[in-house]
Parts: structure tokens; sequence; C-alpha cells
């Protein structure tokens, strides 16, 4: 039997096998070459500045692509989904390396995980080796995994939209931000959406980080009509969703220098705030071109852990409108929260003022 093929990629003081190296994981498109399984490996080594400031010392789900991206393939969001193509890992993968570290977080449910914990970057191109494309770090350290260090706001293009709209928004949110004393830090998300990163100090628990951000997305509503924080897809028309929900427990969002399961091998990129006022399309940022523009311009997020922000602003705001929105639907219903329906299938006499079904 012919020996399975291999290859190893240098990263940081470490070799790092990866197996079947030739699989191609991207195939060519009219704009980029074919992608294999070990262009993805040694991409993760050749941006370890910029990764690693994303990754360490935070707990990290990882997106595994095995057999590549394929237009049509499914990526698996619950048990439903057993015969998707990729899935999220959000545990310690089997055969991990003895210099893997791990950090304990606490799920919704109360159900307890090892997750992957990047130290070096010998990790995530480990991690490319099992079919990793994209890492999903949470918004806490190791040390205190239940006070989160970011403040995140995901911009989502809704239908009807463009990335364009996208770069209009977050400049407002920029302005609004630096209004409230934070200091924003923006990337795109390597598809239509933009991310914007506020480093924080780790007071303040999971509920009081999402209600600041309820509150930045209802003050941006006020000041861009082609903003909605509205949780029903059905609300929101043709406007720029803040997704609020990604700063709840377990809600991650892809990290800085992170690949997406896109053709072309789209990567979510940092840029200036400057760059990003003149930036029509994400589309450059890829595999190919992220780690030259790293080496010859150093990274926009350098400086984003030099200084870590209060959220006493936003949480004053949220304390003049207190009123709750929409959790996740994996999470345990919560206090004050709305009925977890849609608008147009609410019927009022099924449910109480609480917002609890009330049984036929």
């Amino acid at each position: 039997m012919a020996k399975a093929s291999e290859a190893y990629v240098r990263a940081g003081e470490r070799e790092v096998r990866i197996s079947s190296p030739e699989r191609v994981i991207y195939e060519a498109t009219e704009a980029t070459p074919e992608v294999t399984k070990l262009m993805v490996a040694e991409y993760f080594a050749s941006v370890e500045d910029g990764l690693m400031r994303a990754l360490r010392d935070r707990p990290t789900a990882l997106e595994r692509w095995t057999s590549g991206v394929r237009e049509g393939m499914k990526l698996a969001t619950g048990p439903q989904d057993r015969n998707a193509d990729a899935f999220y890992q959000k545990r310690v993968p089997k055969g991990a390396p003895d210099y893997l570290e791990i950090a304990t977080i606490t799920f919704p449910s109360g159900r307890t995980a090892d997750e992957i914990c990047p130290t070096e970057i010998a990790v995530p191109v480990w991690c490319a080796h099992m079919g990793t494309l994209t890492f999903h770090p949470w918004p806490v350290r190791r040390a205190d995994v239940d006070h989160p260090d970011e403040l995140r706001i995901d911009l989502d293009p809704q239908p009807g939209t463009t990335f364009t709209d996208a770069v209009r928004v977050a400049g407002v949110a920029r302005e609004l931000l630096e209004e409230m004393g934070l200091i924003p830090f923006v990337k795109t998300s390597g598809n239509r959406g933009i991310h914007i990163y506020v480093r924080i100090r780790p007071e303040w628990d999971f509920a009081a980080v999402r209600h600041a951000a309820i509150a930045i997305g209802r003050e941006l509503e006020k000041r861009d009509d082609g903003v909605t924080t509205a949780w029903w897809k059905e609300e929101r028309g043709e406007r720029i969703f803040v997704d609020f929900n990604q700063n709840t427990r377990d809600r991650t969002i892809a990290s800085a220098y992170s690949l997406r399961p896109i053709a072309g091998a789209p990567v979510s990129t940092p840029v200036t705030w400057d760059e990003l006022a003149t930036l029509s399309s994400p589309l450059a940022f890829n595999l190919f071109t992220v780690p030259e523009r790293l080496a010859a311009d150093g990274d926009p997020w350098a400086a984003i852990d030099d200084v870590h922000c209060g959220l006493e602003v936003p949480l004053a705001l949220w304390d003049e409108h207190p009123v709750e929105l929409n959790f996740p639907p994996d999470h345990p219903k919560m206090p004050g929260e709305p009925p977890r329906v849609q608008p147009s299938k609410k019927v009022e006499s099924h449910w109480d003022a609480e917002g609890n079904r009330i049984p036929d």
C-alpha cells in the first residue's frame, strides 16, 4: 500500500505535519489560482503576527471544511445537518499535539467544554492540517472566560443592500463610538459585511456587553435610516443589520486573518479607517494578497491591545431604554425577552405578559 502523502510547514519553532498537502481546498477562479491544503497551512504561518493577535489566549472554535470548498456545500449549524459538508468543532479534536493548550468555557445550557486556546502559531497551522479555514475566538481571554475584553459590532448587509452601504454605516458607527470615548478598529468580514471591534476592560459580563451593543445599535438607527436592530428578518428590510447577539455567550465572529469558505479564498482583513472609506470591494483581500500586504505595511490592528476602554456611556444609554431584544434560539428564555415567534405568525392570545407561550 502506498504511503499517504505529507508535508511539513515551519511554524515558529516547530515543524507541523500536514497530511494530504495536495488536496484542493479552493478551486481556481478567474481571479485566483487553486488553493491546496498545504497552501492554507503556509498562509496561516505567513500571517502569524496578525492572526495570533486575534487568537492568542482565546478559547477558539474551528470551522472545518475537510473536503474543501465547492459551490453548494453546506456548513452544519445543528443536529439537523448531520450530512453537511463542513462543521464547527467546539471541543479539542482527538489527536491534538501536546503543545496545544486549552481553555474551559461554559455554554448557555450550563454544559462546559475544553476548547482550543492558541498560544503559538503552530496551533493554527495544525488546525489547517485538520481542515480548518476559519477561526471563531470567544471575546474573552483564558484568564477570565466570563468577562469579555472585546465589544463586537457586526454590520450585516441584508438583501437589497451592498458592501458600500456597510462602509457608510461603519463610518457613522466610528463617529458614534469615538463620541462615547471608545477606540474602534475595523475589518472586512471576508464577504459583504464589516466588523468593528473595541477592546474593553474585562469588568462586565456577557449580558452587559450585549446590552451595550444593543444601545449602540439603537443609536445608529437614529443616525442612519439604513440601519436596523430588528432580530426577525421579515422586519429588517433593505438595511444594514447590527447583529447585537454576536456579543452573547457562545456567539463568535470569524477572526481577523481567517479564511472564509467562499470561492477565491477571501480573508477577513483588518484595514485602516481611511482605507475603508475608499474601499469598494473586499475581494482583493485573499490568501494570495494578504501575506504580502501584512509583510509590507504591518497589521492595521497592531495597537488594538494598547488601550482597554469602558462601557459606561453605552450602558447609560441602555439604562434609559432597557427594553430587551430576542436572544439566539439555542439560548434559554431570558427575563424580559420578547416572544420567540415571527411577528407575522404571532397570535397575541397565545402569549402572556412576560413573553411565555400559554399552553393550549
